[in-house]
């Protein structure tokens, strides 16, 4: 492993000579949970049932890299939302999701050097689609909680394109979205916090990770500890 260097106080890098050109990217591609967002939603979910302790500590060992199956803990901790409320769901998604510091900035600087914004989520779609619009993001990917009169049955919808979003299911994303596009993952950029961000980070040109879990730290390109997303952009020149 290359051994990481403070680029500046609490921003590593490793791997390349900083400073990059913004212009070398046509794509970046952020997780959305504690990456873009400062919470994990389906621990919020499972707050309203009672169940936060228990879903939270699955999501951790699934963010850590310590349950390799993660369409498996995800099912689990779904299977425990049994019983939520579309209400319930609001009040999370109004009261306690917050963008996370910078991620307006970046997304802006991002879009306003040409470069298109992918949000790939093993999280909810009742939730991207609100960031989607919030920061104005090109395309999504995310899982889809099934409703009965309202509530959730504590089961995920199957999709189009598969069952659930994974890790491999963030990098087949990535690289279709390169291929749509017309570039190379090489112009892309990836963004994440935890263990299932890795496959897509492990092809794109550049990866971020964001206060992230120590596995996924010690494989980025660039680390950021302290401060907000927009941090990228001390390693970005225009």
């Amino acid at each position: 492993m290359i051994q990481a260097t403070e680029f500046a106080p609490g921003l590593t890098i490793q791997g390349f000579a900083a400073p990059l050109r913004i212009s070398q990217f046509k794509l970046i591609a952020f997780d959305m949970d504690s990456t873009l967002i400062n919470i994990e939603c389906v621990d919020e979910i499972a707050d309203a049932a009672g169940r936060k302790a228990e879903v939270a500590a699955i999501t951790e060992a699934a963010m850590r890299g310590e349950i390799t199956d993660y369409k498996e803990s995800l099912r689990q901790r779904v299977a425990l939302l049994k019983g939520v409320t579309v209400a319930h769901m609001h009040e999370v998604l109004s009261a306690r999701l917050r963008l996370n510091p910078g991620a307006a900035d970046l997304v802006s600087a991002c879009k306003a050097a040409g470069m298109k914004v992918l949000l790939v989520s093993g999280g909810f779609t009742y939730f991207t689609d609100h960031v989607r619009d919030v920061l104005g993001i090109d395309w999504t990917r995310s899982n889809l909680l099934e409703l009965e009169d309202g509530v959730l049955t504590g089961r995920m919808v199957d999709q189009d394109w598969g069952d659930i979003c994974d890790g491999e299911e963030k990098r087949k994303t990535l690289l279709d979205t390169c291929q749509m596009m017309g570039i190379t993952p090489d112009q892309a950029i990836a963004m994440g916090d935890g263990a299932n961000d890795l496959p897509m980070m492990g092809v794109a040109g550049l990866s971020v990770a964001y206060h992230a879990k120590p596995k996924v730290r010690e494989q980025a390109m660039v680390a950021i500890h302290e401060g907000g997303l927009d941090r990228l952009l001390e390693v970005l020149t225009h």
